[in-house]
């Protein structure tokens, strides 16, 4: 993998802040606002990416939000029936999974979440991974794997349970809800609840504050924070995919996909 950030992402964009009173830090902004940020193959290739890039970007903090009305719709409709016809499709992607739930936790630098509308699946997954969680009070988050058929095998299962307790996450991500911003919150999911005009605002006030802290302390503290997760993840990530893609080819599956396609409810039969 090369270092540094790509000079152009197909599905997100890197913005650069001229206001040196805010720092040296850089958006990562999930740009595919016609599809609500959902992430296709191409996406999942460029999130693989992303975050291992940063640790080499000369930005020293980030923040992650999506353009639009939706922070990240979880995955492309359309992409999951191409991976139920091609099964190997689905396999080939593991890879790319690990190291985006990896990127994250490795990433040495502060990264925080600027969660602008509804933050689904893999969505809510990458929000949650980041160092500080912001919320806007009209957004929704939650990890609907089961809802589509599939095992919560892109981070869920790893992060929920570091947050909110076993119990709890394994009640949400069993039912698929999704989550309001004000009971999140309630909840401890997320660091900060805000008003839509004041997330970014807020998140850049932080994000300036650390970059302009001392630096390599912030850095290693939050490495060390994040040791016990990245172990987790080790353990975790290769059966969570494994499971996932045995659903993958589920009959429950194919049923939650057409169903959506046709605007009505699955009908699931266990198979």
């Amino acid at each position: 993998m090369s270092h540094g950030f790509k000079a152009k992402y197909e599905t997100l964009t890197i913005e650069r802040h001229a206001d040196l009173a805010r720092g040296n830090v850089a958006t990562i902004r999930i740009d595919r606002p016609e599809a609500f940020n959902a992430v296709n193959e191409q996406m999942h290739e460029d999130l693989a990416h992303v975050f291992r890039a940063a640790q080499y970007d000369s930005a020293d903090v980030f923040v992650l939000t999506g353009t639009g009305g939706a922070f990240c719709a979880g995955g492309d409709i359309d992409w999951f029936q191409e991976m139920i016809d091609e099964p190997k499709k689905f396999a080939a992607i593991g890879a790319d999974a690990k190291a985006i739930v990896m990127g994250l936790l490795e990433l040495e630098k502060p990264i925080i979440s600027a969660v602008n509308g509804p933050a689904a699946g893999l969505g809510a997954s990458i929000a949650l991974l980041c160092d500080v969680v912001m919320l806007s009070e009209t957004a929704k988050i939650g990890d609907p794997h089961v809802a589509m058929g599939l095992v919560a095998g892109d981070g869920g299962a790893l992060i929920w349970p570091q947050l909110i307790g076993f119990n709890r996450a394994k009640e949400y991500l069993m039912t698929g809800d999704m989550i309001p911003a004000a009971e999140a919150y309630r909840l401890g999911l997320v660091n900060h609840l805000l008003a839509p005009d004041d997330l970014l605002p807020r998140a850049y006030e932080l994000a300036e504050r650390l970059a302009n802290g001392a630096t390599q302390s912030i850095n290693w503290t939050k490495t060390i924070v994040n040791m016990p997760l990245r172990q987790m993840a080790v353990q975790a990530m290769e059966t969570a995919m494994g499971y996932e893609a045995l659903t993958n080819m589920s009959a429950d599956h194919q049923e939650a996909v057409t169903a959506f396609q046709a605007k009505r409810r699955p009908k699931f039969t266990g198979k």
